[in-house]
């Protein structure tokens, strides 16, 4: 074979390679911005749905938020990532059983101002939010091994319910911790009379300065205090109006396990939160408004 016909074969071959190249589809470096919307709201908390954009969110997402007003004085912009002044909450999607792992299109809902700490769920913002009060959200899917994270979403306003309702549904346990009269001293603005000025909790009776004690304790890993704090808020709710109807076997079972035992910090009394855990969780759903008349979501 002459060298002409071996320098024809070769460029013929380079050819051919070339054109059989498939064209490569654009690289896709981010993950899809997920979508955010306001599902619902209570006095304290604002309920958000969180859904996986094209790309899904397989490891979770992070939302952030501000009062309105903040958002104003700071120019109508977002505080700096460091600052800790800006609220921020991750839910990740790889921690163990979490159900923050989202599939595109696939939907969770995140209660801001009473966050489930559930297995992938942080915060810097423990604290709820405050009753008829503007605020504004934004979130990103969180980075995997492969894409980096998201752009943020859309800034989404959101409103708390105003303040003092009541009265046939149910109110949060932080509601009632943060609305009382013994907030006036440093706080007037969350002033809250109560419907009662004593409360039993077993066999145990507590005035109302010690009920607001109860409710600032970290429940940790006393079953007791955890109870208390849903029970306190239960009796509240029903204090005003609410149909106890769907809790009544509840309350009687939980103050019968209380009985004679003091909460703290009143007391030192113990319980195994595997013992109060069927009853905790109850009473928090009616005090949420999963069951019984509702939580107090824009009723009149």
């Amino acid at each position: 074979m002459t060298n002409d016909n071996c320098r024809w074969m070769v460029a013929a071959a380079a050819v051919i390679a070339l054109v059989s190249v498939p064209a490569r589809a654009a690289k896709v470096t981010r993950m899809s911005t997920p979508a955010i919307g306001c599902a619902s709201a209570t006095q304290t908390s604002t309920t958000l749905q969180v859904c996986g954009g094209a790309t899904g969110g397989s490891a979770g997402f992070s939302v952030q938020w501000m009062t309105a007003a903040d958002y104003a004085a700071n120019g109508n912009a977002w505080y700096l990532s460091d600052d800790p002044r800006l609220c921020k909450a991750s839910f990740s999607g790889n921690a163990d059983r979490s159900r923050y792992d989202l599939g595109p299109g696939e939907c969770v809902t995140v209660n801001v101002g009473d966050l489930l700490l559930d297995n992938g769920a942080s915060t810097n913002c423990l604290d709820a939010l405050v009753c008829g009060t503007d605020y504004v959200f934004r979130s990103f899917a969180h980075a995997t091994s492969t894409l980096n994270r998201s752009n943020f979403t859309p800034d989404l306003s959101c409103s708390t319910l105003e303040c003092g309702q009541g009265g046939g549904c149910t109110l949060p346990e932080d509601y009632w911790r943060l609305f009382n009269a013994p907030a006036c001293v440093n706080d007037p603005a969350h002033c809250v009379a109560w419907p009662v000025t004593s409360l039993t909790l077993g066999v145990v009776s507590y005035t109302v300065e010690q009920l607001v004690a109860i409710l600032n304790t970290p429940a940790s890993d006393n079953g007791l205090v955890a109870l208390a704090q849903q029970l306190i808020a239960a009796k509240l709710s029903i204090a005003t109006g609410a149909d106890d109807s769907a809790v009544a076997a509840t309350i009687a079972a939980a103050d019968s396990l209380m009985d004679g035992l003091v909460v703290p910090p009143v007391g030192s009394g113990y319980l195994d939160p595997d013992v109060t855990a069927a009853y905790t969780a109850t009473l928090a759903s009616f005090n949420e408004g999963a069951i019984g008349p509702g939580a107090c979501h824009g009723q009149d």
